[in-house]
């Protein structure tokens, strides 16, 4: 497809514009409007942004680098030329930008200054996953990425352990292994997963299992591709008989309704007033 430039009809706004996560058919005809007549493009990779607009025909249009570790620099620059008049796309390279990246940044700013924003909508990696996973989509929450720091990494899953909506997560597939290790540990193996890759592609792969089974799945498979994992949320706690129960009976009576051992124990705990490693300590 070739898009013809026109002369600039944009007024001065940002505007978000969500690329293809894999098929480029995907990419809509509003989006390529804006692209061509925008006075320039702000993009994570520059040269996956040029090889977009090449492939699309759209040509000697000005791009500036605008990614996480030059955001507070760049993004003073952009508002400056938006403030002067000229209108931005703002570009990922895969996705709808400020969906876990810092594209959040940028439209803050924008706000701050009374610059106009508008969103050009389109794919989304987690909305896709999220359609194919077969799990709850009434309510869910997006946590994108997990900390790297083992304490705070820590204490997100401790703050998630009783999340009762459908969480969905990114992953980088050298940190797949540990991650799906960390899942188990703080939801049980009996949580159900589906761990999507290669959305839109030819390849595309949805795997839906249980926490314990992918994390044994993938000791033998090399993980490969960005992926996006979609959790079961935390089971209704089932009310107890009238009869008095003992912690371990408690707890064994929630793992028979049908919830992992550890969320047992943290419904066992929550409901006795106690801490989980108490009640854990009672029960093994």
């Amino acid at each position: 497809m070739i898009i013809e430039e026109k002369n600039k009809t944009l007024p001065r706004t940002l505007y978000l514009v969500a690329t293809p996560i894999g098929n480029l058919s995907d990419m809509s005809e509003r989006a390529l409007k804006v692209l061509s007549e925008v006075d320039f493009v702000a993009a994570e990779d520059t040269r996956n942004t040029q090889r977009l607009l090449t492939y699309f025909g759209i040509s000697g249009k000005p791009l500036v680098s605008y990614h996480e570790h030059n955001k507070a620099e760049r993004g003073e620059k952009i508002v400056e030329r938006l403030a002067a008049g000229e209108s931005c796309a703002l570009v990922t390279d895969a996705g709808t930008p400020a969906i876990s990246d810092p594209g959040a940044d940028l439209v803050k700013l924008c706000a701050e200054r009374g610059i106009s924003v508008s969103s050009i909508p389109g794919a989304c990696a987690a909305v896709v996953s999220l359609t194919l996973s077969a799990l709850p989509t009434e309510r869910f929450c997006f946590e994108g990425f997990l900390p790297t720091q083992n304490k705070e990494r820590k204490k997100r899953l401790e703050r998630l352990s009783g999340e009762d909506r459908t969480m969905v997560f990114h992953e980088a597939p050298h940190k797949l292994r540990t991650t799906l290790d960390d899942l188990a540990a703080a939801f049980g193996e009996s949580r159900k997963i589906s761990l999507c890759r290669e959305l839109t592609k030819l390849n595309e792969d949805v795997m839906r299992t249980t926490l314990g089974e992918a994390v044994k799945i993938y000791r033998e498979r090399e993980p490969k591709g960005e992926y996006v994992l979609v959790v079961e949320g935390t089971q209704e706690v089932s009310a107890l008989p009238e009869t008095e129960l003992t912690i371990q009976e408690q707890v064994a009576y929630y793992i028979e309704g049908g919830m992992s051992k550890m969320d047992a124990i943290k419904a066992t705990a929550k409901s006795r007033g106690m801490t989980k490693n108490d009640v854990y300590k009672l029960f093994v």
